[in-house]
């Protein structure tokens, strides 16, 4: 059995849940204020910056609040387990609460946009290179 330090679970799980808390209301602004005005693609484009700008924060508040070492496995599993709870989270608001199955959801994103959001989900996966403060 994998042994996984509990600060490296807690350092995942307070990553994510910053990251999915922010996603989550800029995720509600978008879709009532900037959508109507400038379409879903490019409201989807103009928050990547700043949901990379969060994910950068949250894993360095993540890794100082919870002593992460600077070893890579160490910054890969927390960043991992945020990862999967953040699938899990996600794939949770589709099906619940936009009543979509998986396939619907996939073949509605897109291509730029979603290539993007891609792109965002595995810099969040990887929070390697961030310093403690």
């Amino acid at each position: 059995m994998l042994h996984i330090p509990v600060r490296i679970l807690r350092a995942g799980a307070v990553y994510f849940a910053v990251v999915f808390g922010a996603g989550f209301v800029l995720g509600t602004i978008r879709l009532i204020w900037v959508v109507p005005r400038l379409g879903e693609r490019t409201a989807e484009l103009i928050e990547a910056p700043v949901m990379l700008a969060i994910t950068i924060l949250a894993a360095r508040w993540a890794v100082g609040r919870r002593a992460v070492p600077a070893v890579a496995l160490q910054r890969l599993g927390m960043g991992l387990i945020g990862l999967g709870l953040l699938l899990v989270a996600e794939l949770v608001v589709v099906v619940l609460v936009r009543g979509l199955t998986l396939s619907q959801y996939i073949a509605s994103r897109d291509i730029v946009s979603g290539t993007v959001y891609l792109v965002l989900l595995a810099v969040f996966a990887v929070p390697l290179l961030v310093r403690r403060r």
